[in-house]
């Protein structure tokens, strides 16, 4: 693995989907992205898999909803845990843009 080097990535905001640290992996294992989701608009039903996730919203309100457990709602300044082996979905259930930041990084297990 070549060094690693701290770094800035500026978020993108005309954009819709950014992977923020692009295609060639940057950070020894956790990966991150910025999505902005329109009222009523979801990401899609996915895994974690063996991986930890966390959502952490800027602007709207979001209902994270998970196979086997219940939903819960997160508004602007709120931060959600989804632990691994958890499926889940990311709906926009406001009246406005969502906007959130999400950080994915493997476990152990």
């Amino acid at each position: 693995m070549e060094e690693l080097k701290p770094f800035t990535v500026r978020l993108e905001s005309d954009k819709d989907r950014q992977h923020l640290f692009g295609d060639s992996p940057k950070t020894a294992g956790f990966r991150a992205g910025h999505v902005l989701l329109n009222p009523g608009e979801a990401v899609g039903e996915h895994s974690t898999k063996n991986k930890e996730e966390v959502i952490i919203i800027f602007e709207g309100t979001a209902e994270v909803s998970f196979d086997k457990l219940p939903s819960c709602a997160a508004g602007k300044n709120s931060i959600t845990y989804i632990p691994p082996q958890t499926t889940h979905n990311v709906k926009n259930i406001g009246k406005r843009s969502l906007k959130y930041i999400y950080i994915v990084c493997p476990t152990n297990q």
